[in-house]
């Protein structure tokens, strides 16, 4: 890209250290950034409506004169202005207000407001539009271009992003590359890249909104089509670094799967095998290898992950499972240290919340080769960890993790110019996931086979607008004798992810569903506390 385009978020007008550190929460360093921080929808600023074609749940910009304007008092104390043209009258209703604001509303005034219109005790209503006072009607004006709104942090409002956006626009005005040739445009409505991010910043009047903001604008599909040849390019680029780099190959095991399986007690399904057979030609090369192992719950990963494990172990290798959260960590830790004892090996156990003194135990194991295995949480790539000869890397759940942190736990076990294979297990293949998958170097392996007797998983979305239905269907399952999970993403309520909290949740679901015994579990509970809690349920 071209040398403005580089440029810090800082050579804009206006943005010092302090608004820096802002946009820096968002992502935005540069003024690329800047520029493909897209508005998320539009407000339509272009022209006046009339007052008596307004209705109710729609934005609109009008002008008119103050018929009447007075202190109302009731549940709230709340300032009513009575505004009207030729064609009808609206109130205008503030619930926080200046006493100048109140002076400055008087009878005949001329106002022009922005909001969105809603229906009232005594008609319609705009509550705390935007507002100016006019000294007459012709200094009444409208915007050249749709207004955007962005999405933002604490600190910096609309009008700072418009201002940014328009200083990153003009800065680079004629110096965006255009990377795509002239032939490929033409799906695009032949708009450049400069053109379609003007288009996006700046809609002129009468753009079609239904499509803009939908993804199906031919502006928004040439971004996308940039963003996704970005990502590709970037992503062959990172698989050719990985292919350059070497691996101690690792062959299949002959002594220990072979016993693993005959005290297992079952046989595995074909696509468990297959998955074996994929991930032994990974790990049979000299080139470190990158693959997403994914099946819905109980479909055996972690049976295949384990062949893996021992085909590491059994050729002088080490291994490691990592998993994002201490209970996941100690399941694995319980199965596989079950599985593994039989054939003499003990893993070792590492985790944030062990005491110094068994920590320090585990690795110095670790780092003597004495312990072939290691399964834990983040705690396996922290500072004070280091591996005799790690050969391969599993990771549970990855979307959990950041790329930066599997990538310090692949690092770390680098040992005479080899990096660690990486096997990376999902259950869960939600977006990110599926775009990890898209976009990066991953090879993929799928287990599409339930075991015997295991019912297929169905995965259902529904909006939140069904939660009761849920909660119905919570009452039914355990009616019958079953159980439930209710998964959230945060233990208590963030004040800046809008995502729901266990610990609310669990609170109310006992006020909704009262008949049910229902616990609360999260890796802050101490352990003879999860262990309870887990016996019980």
């Amino acid at each position: 890209m071209d040398t403005a385009v580089q440029e810090s978020v800082r050579v804009l007008k206006g943005v010092g250290p302090q608004l820096a550190e802002k946009l820096g929460r968002l992502g935005i360093v540069d003024v690329a950034d800047v520029l493909f921080h897209l508005p998320l929808r539009y407000q339509d600023r272009t022209r006046f409506a009339a007052i008596g074609e307004l209705r109710p749940g729609t934005e609109a910009l009008i002008v008119g004169r103050v018929e009447a304007s007075g202190v109302r008092y009731g549940r709230r104390r709340s300032l009513m202005t009575v505004i009207s043209d030729d064609t009808g009258r609206i109130t205008m209703r503030q619930f926080h207000f200046s006493q100048s604001q109140s002076r400055g509303l008087s009878r005949d005034r001329f106002i022009q407001c922005y909001g969105e219109v809603r229906s009232g005790p005594a008609g319609l209503e705009m509550v705390h539009p935007e507002y100016r006072l006019l000294e007459d009607r012709e200094e009444a004006s409208v915007e050249a271009a749709l207004t955007p709104v962005y999405p933002t942090t604490e600190g910096v409002g609309q009008r700072r992003w418009r201002d940014l956006t328009d200083q990153a626009l003009s800065l680079c005005k004629g110096s965006i590359p255009e990377l795509l040739k002239d032939e490929y445009l033409a799906d695009f409505g032949e708009l450049s890249l400069s053109d379609a991010l003007m288009l996006l910043h700046r809609p002129p009047p009468g753009i079609d909104l239904d499509t803009l903001g939908q993804g199906t604008h031919p502006a928004e599909r040439r971004l996308a089509f940039e963003e996704m040849l970005a990502h590709q390019l970037a992503m062959r680029e990172r698989r050719q670094r990985r292919d350059s780099k070497s691996a101690v190959p690792i062959p299949p095991s002959r002594e220990l799967w072979p016993r693993l399986q005959e005290q297992l007690g079952f046989t595995l399904t074909g696509a468990q095998q297959r998955c074996i057979d994929e991930i032994g030609s990974d790990l049979g090369r000299a080139t470190p290898s990158l693959r997403l192992l994914q099946g819905d719950v109980g479909c055996g990963k972690t049976v295949v992950a384990a062949a893996g494990v021992l085909a590491a172990v059994e050729a002088g290798q080490q291994a490691v499972v990592m998993a994002p959260t201490e209970l996941l960590a100690e399941q694995h830790l319980s199965v596989l240290g079950n599985w593994f004892a039989e054939l003499g090996l003990e893993p070792v156990w590492l985790s944030g919340r062990m005491g110094q003194r068994d920590r320090k135990a585990a690795c110095a194991r670790l780092a003597s080769g004495e312990a072939r295995i290691a399964i834990g949480t983040h705690a396996l790539f922290q500072d004070d960890v280091a591996y005799q000869q790690l050969g391969l890397v599993v990771v549970d759940e990855q979307h959990r993790f950041g790329v930066a942190q599997r990538l310090a736990l692949r690092d770390k076990g680098q040992t005479d110019g080899h990096v660690p294979h990486q096997l990376i297990m999902s259950a869960t293949p939600i977006p990110r996931s599926l775009t990890m998958v898209m976009y990066a170097d991953m090879d993929i392996s799928i287990i599409d086979e339930m075991p015997p007797g295991r019912q297929p998983v169905e995965t259902v979305v529904l909006p939140n607008t069904r939660r009761e239905a849920v909660q119905e269907r919570i009452r039914e399952a355990c009616a019958r004798q079953r159980r439930a999970y209710w998964v959230c993403p945060l233990i208590e309520e963030s004040d800046v992810l809008a995502v729901q909290a266990a610990t609310s949740r669990a609170e109310a679901l006992k006020s909704e569903l009262p008949e049910l015994r229902i616990a609360l579990l999260h890796g802050k509970i101490v352990p003879a506390e999860k262990d309870k809690i887990m016996a019980e349920f």
